[in-house]
This record gives C-alpha cells, sequence and structure tokens, in this order.
C-alpha cells in the first residue's frame, strides 16, 4: 500500500512519492529557545519522531533535519531582563528542549542547524529576492529589509487566504514599510540591543527575520527542493505561509507536502502565560515514567487536538503495563524451549495499513493491544508457537511507535544501588513466601503476597517458581 500524506496545502490526503527514490527529506521547524519547553514542543517533536522511524521502517534512508532558532527577538527581550547573555541564555534553554526529548526517546535529527550559523545563506536568500523584485530595503535608514508581499501572487496559498484579508505584519516598525502586511526578512540593529547579536550585511548591521531562518536553513541542508515541511498547526500563519511565499518567489520548488500537528489543550483550555495553565516538560516527565508520557502524548492521532487534564497518564501507564506484562509473560514462558527468542519481528500487515493511512497511531496500537490480547491467549493455551509470533510482532510495532519496554533506551539498570536492594528485598519475602507455603502456613504466605501488591509489586506463581515484576 502506498502511504498517504493530508497535506495541508491542498487540504487533502495525498500519495506520499518522494522526489528522489528510497530517500526522504523532511524539514521540522525547532523550538525558538527563549524559555522552557513544554508539553506541546514535546508533542509536535514525538509526533514528527513517530513519521520518521515509521518511514525509516519502511525502508527509506530519512534525512532529518530540525533547526534551533537561537536568535530572535523574544530571545533579545527576555535577556534584556536580567543579566545573562542573549546567546547564554539562548543555549541554557536549548539544553532544555534537548533534555527532554532525549527522556521522550525521541531520535536525533540528522542535523539540527542553528540559525546563528546560517546566516549567509540568509543574506544571499534576501539578495536574490531584492534581485526578483519581491522585497525591497526600507529607505527610513533603518536597514530593514521587508518582503513585498504584493509582488507575489501566490501569497496566501498555503492558508487559503486572500492577501486583502490579511492583518497586518506585526514583526517589525512599520514605519519603513510599502504595506503593512509585508513582513521582515532582515532587521536593522536598534541602539538598545546589544552588538553581538548583529552581522554586517549589504543593507547595514541586522540580524534575519525569524521566517527566512527556515527558508534558508532548508534549503541549505535539503536542497531547493524537498520533501516534507512539518511543524505545529499554530506555525501555518504567518510563519509558514512567509517561508512558502519568500523561497518560493527566490525560485525554490521548497516543499513538497506541508504536514502539521494538531495542539495540546489544558483542561478544556488553551495553554496561554495569561491563563497562567502551562505545562513544562520537566513538569510533566515527573509525572510519570518517560515512556509513559510517550504513549500518552503519541496515542492520538497527530492532527488532532489533545486535552492535557489530572489523570490523563493513568490510562497510558495502564495500556503500556499490558504490553510489558505480555513480553515478560512471553520470555519467562518460552524460555528454555526452542521458541525462545523466536517470533520475526516484523509488524502485521493491520498494523502498516494503519501507519500509511495518514499516519493513523490510533488504529494502529489498536492492532498492538488485539495482538496483546492474542497473545496471551496462546500462553495460556500453551500455543508457545502462536506465542511467540504475537511476541515478535508486539515487539516490532512497539519499536516503530518508539514505546517498546525491551528497548535499551527505557531500561531500569538492574546495577543501581536502589533497583539491588529492591531486588534483594523482594527476593528474600518470595523465599519467605514460599517456606510458610510448604510448611501449610497459608496465612502467612497470604500477609506477604498482600504486602508485596499494596507496594506495587505484581506475583506470577509459575511451575518454575514465583516471578515478580512493578505494578
Amino acid at each position: 500500500m502506498t502511504m498517504r500524506l493530508y497535506d495541508s496545502r491542498v487540504q487533502a490526503l495525498r500519495d506520499f512519492i518522494p522526489l528522489t527514490p528510497g530517500a526522504v527529506g523532511i524539514y521540522v521547524c525547532g523550538p525558538t529557545v527563549q524559555s522552557s519547553p513544554h508539553i506541546g514542543h514535546l508533542r509536535s517533536a514525538l509526533v514528527y519522531d513517530q513519521l520518521r522511524r515509521w518511514l525509516t521502517y519502511r525502508g527509506f534512508d530519512v534525512t532529518f533535519v530540525r533547526n534551533v532558532t537561537d536568535i530572535d527577538d523574544k530571545i533579545l527581550t527576555h535577556a534584556a531582563r536580567g543579566t545573562e547573555e542573549w546567546w547564554a541564555l539562548a543555549y541554557r534553554y536549548e539544553l532544555e528542549f534537548t533534555a527532554g526529548y532525549q527522556r521522550l526517546g525521541i531520535l536525533a535529527p540528522s542535523y539540527e542547524p542553528r540559525a546563528t550559523a546560517s546566516i549567509q545563506q540568509m543574506q544571499d536568500l534576501i539578495g536574490r529576492l531584492i534581485e526578483r523584485g519581491h522585497a525591497y530595503p526600507a529607505d527610513d535608514g533603518s536597514s530593514d529589509v521587508y518582503f513585498d508581499t504584493a509582488s507575489w501572487p501566490g501569497y496566501g496559498d498555503l492558508t487559503r487566504q486572500r492577501r486583502g484579508d490579511m492583518e497586518a505584519a506585526v514583526d517589525a516598525d512599520p514605519r519603513g514599510k510599502k504595506d503593512p502586511r509585508d513582513f521582515a526578512l532582515w532587521k536593522g540593529r536598534k541602539a538598545d540591543e546589544p552588538e553581538s547579536a548583529s552581522w554586517a550585511s549589504p543593507w547595514g548591521a541586522g540580524r534575519p527575520g525569524w521566517h527566512v531562518e527556515c527558508s534558508a536553513m532548508a534549503s541549505r541542508y535539503l536542497g531547493a527542493r524537498f520533501d516534507i515541511h512539518g511543524g505545529g498547526l499554530d506555525l501555518r500563519f504567518p510563519h509558514h505561509e512567509n517561508e512558502l511565499a519568500q523561497s518560493a518567489a527566490a525560485g525554490d520548488g521548497f516543499a513538497n507536502y506541508w504536514v502539521h500537528n494538531g495542539l495540546v489543550n489544558v483542561n478544556g483550555q488553551k495553554m496561554s502565560k495569561s491563563l497562567g495553565n502551562s505545562v513544562f516538560a520537566a513538569e510533566l516527565l515527573d509525572q510519570a515514567r518517560s515512556i509513559v508520557v510517550r504513549y500518552y502524548l503519541g496515542a492520538a492521532h497527530y492532527r488532532s487536538t489533545i486535552d492535557y487534564h489530572e489523570g490523563s497518564l493513568v490510562e497510558a501507564e495502564a495500556a503500556l503495563e499490558r504490553i510489558e506484562s505480555f513480553l515478560d509473560r512471553a520470555d519467562r514462558r518460552l524460555a528454555d524451549t526452542r521458541f525462545a527468542g523466536s517470533g520475526v519481528e516484523i509488524v502485521p500487515d493491520e498494523f502498516a495499513t494503519a501507519m500509511d493511512d495518514d499516519l493513523a497511531v490510533p488504529q494502529a496500537l489498536a492492532v498492538l493491544h488485539e495482538t496483546v490480547r492474542t497473545g496471551n491467549a496462546a500462553l495460556d493455551a500453551e500455543d508457545l508457537h502462536a506465542a511467540a509470533a504475537a511476541r515478535g510482532h508486539v515487539l516490532a510495532m512497539s519499536e516503530v511507535l518508539g514505546i517498546n519496554p525491551l528497548s535499551p533506551g527505557w531500561a531500569v539498570s538492574t546495577d543501581e544501588p536502589a533497583m539491588i536492594a529492591l531486588t534483594a528485598l523482594v527476593e528474600r519475602l518470595l523465599d519467605d513466601r514460599e517456606i510458610a507455603r510448604q510448611g501449610r502456613d497459608y496465612a502467612a504466605a497470604d500477609r506477604i503476597r498482600d504486602e508485596l501488591v499494596a507496594a506495587g509489586i505484581t506475583i506470577e506463581d509459575t511451575p518454575s517458581g514465583a516471578h515478580w515484576s512493578f505494578d
């Protein structure tokens, strides 16, 4: 089956046909590192990690570029409020984003360019636009350069808007603009801004506008035309609209598909500073195991809006535990049999069909959990061949989704002092329980079991003895 993706530009599902057979280039708008990452940043990064993993499983060689916007009005504004240099503030928050991505099991990009490392490419793009008559330097001595929206008939194509209905661009002082809707490509340095936040240019010292940064970095690392441009739904306008306009006006084919992920609400409301309802990444990741947070954020369809509320992680924990319990049970039962380690790790056709259909993760997860049920039933019936096959399918599906509990990235080290101590205590209690059972002191045996269960330890009695796991 050919994979289909919802292209936001045409507002329809399209068969995904890469520009180069066997290879896919993806550009995703990364963070503007002005403050700590929140739940929406994690959700967006996770969506494109799922897409990348699926394309890789399908055999494509994926080049994945996610930028870091490390120079921006907001970064300078935040830095000016304290004593920290703007570049130090940006780097500090960049490290927070990286830590959040790593905790969530998001694969590192093929390239992760910073905007400040591509200033020349941005100036080159601006120069091409001026030569083609689609940009102009302001005549007020500010050194600002603007994109002339009236010069490009396709302006508004991405968001299906007519230029006459658009609001004024608020990314720069309007005094040097020909039209309020024109947006900044280059921003001349202001007297109160640090010299370190400006670069020499043909139009005067300054820094790039936000939109031109992504256009320049995308084309630098993926070429003038590439396969997929991704980002949050909130970036469609003006950011992505302006990216498309300036790149196309400069003669670049730019993105062949535009993919946008849905946003995250909190208790039914949009996150905002004014409401004080932001859920930050570190806060969320401290509420549950990171793999549980990943399951929760990745369980909905990528284009849907998800609503976070207290208790959201409980269902994800239970769902993940069903997967973990089956894999643990299967590995113990299949050990020392000819089926140990068997089961081809390949996804079922139903799972592949779901993922090929615009990355339909909810339907893919349904296949995963049905396979878990089938596998448990096979173990109950002592059908070890079917159990091994189910185990292989579950491992393949969970690995594609990045929630394979057996993946080294999620492993809890048994060498950690706390784990060593816990293991010793639990196994001693299980020995005491077995002694009590052999002595027919069933009340004592039951009491020990109840104490362990109350502490979150699951006990399973098997012919080879009692086995324990976290509840």
